[in-house]
């Protein structure tokens, strides 16, 4: 029955829940006990600790103290949950209209507060993924917050949603990087490369020379800077372009 439960998804409901809207559907049974913020905080101990693959509503229901059955009267689905999750945690995006320079510190300021969520919560990478999903106020404000920043630019609209979800692209990619890599994995893997360019140097000299002048050996630098500066120099670019034409 759960799972007819969340196969009959109302994204009407699912939307009012997200966005705080009031429901007025009579309700049967005792008062509530808990909150769907309630509810959603466990959701995300839940996902903090052991990952977004654990989290079930059984889980979230035994933590509760109450049956499974009993929470969908909180929460729809897991779906809506999951949603509610991701909203949760992103909060409200940083005030960005104090930070002096324009645009580009703005931009990176944003950059910078995305990629501390997306480290504390890497389960955000699987929640949204690259489905169209509902969007809480956070995320939308989120959002907002970016495309404030470029409007002085004279990017057209498309062009500055499109430099946004870049740079969210960017957080995103180092942040499946950082869960894909381990030490003791890339230690293995740096001895074993070495071996097999040692073996075959002369099929791939640009790449051992690469190996040879440290491009793999490890280093404490901040993994976001490089690829930042990268980006926003591109979006300079297209910002100085669109300037003289």
């Amino acid at each position: 029955m759960p799972a007819n439960r969340e196969s009959k998804r109302d994204p009407g409901a699912s939307l009012a829940l997200l966005w705080g809207e009031p429901d007025d559907r009579p309700r049967r049974g005792p008062k509530p006990k808990f909150t769907p913020a309630q509810v959603t905080r466990r959701g995300i101990e839940i996902a903090d600790s052991e990952g977004l693959e654990a989290l079930s509503m059984q889980r979230v229901a035994e933590m509760l103290g109450v049956t499974t059955m009993a929470l969908y009267r909180y929460v729809p689905g897991k779906p809506d949950l999951i949603d509610l999750m991701v909203d949760t945690v992103l909060s409200d995006p940083p005030d960005l209209s104090h930070i002096p320079g324009g645009w580009r510190p703005r931009l990176e300021a944003w950059a910078r507060a995305c990629w501390h969520i997306y480290r504390a919560h890497p389960w955000i990478l699987t929640a949204t993924g690259l489905r169209r999903q509902a969007m809480g106020p956070h995320q939308v404000a989120w959002l907002d917050t970016a495309l404030a920043a470029l409007e002085p630019t004279g990017l057209t609209a498309r062009h500055r949603h499109d430099a946004a979800i870049l740079i969210l692209s960017l957080v995103r990619n180092l942040t499946q990087e950082a869960l894909d890599s381990s030490e003791q994995a890339d230690k293995e893997w740096d001895r074993l490369t070495t071996h097999q360019l040692t073996m075959h140097a002369d099929r791939f000299p640009a790449l051992t020379r690469a190996l040879a002048e440290g491009a793999f050996t490890p280093t404490d630098d901040d993994p976001l800077t490089f690829g930042l500066t990268c980006v926003l120099d591109g979006i300079q670019g297209l910002v100085d372009s669109t300037a003289r034409a």
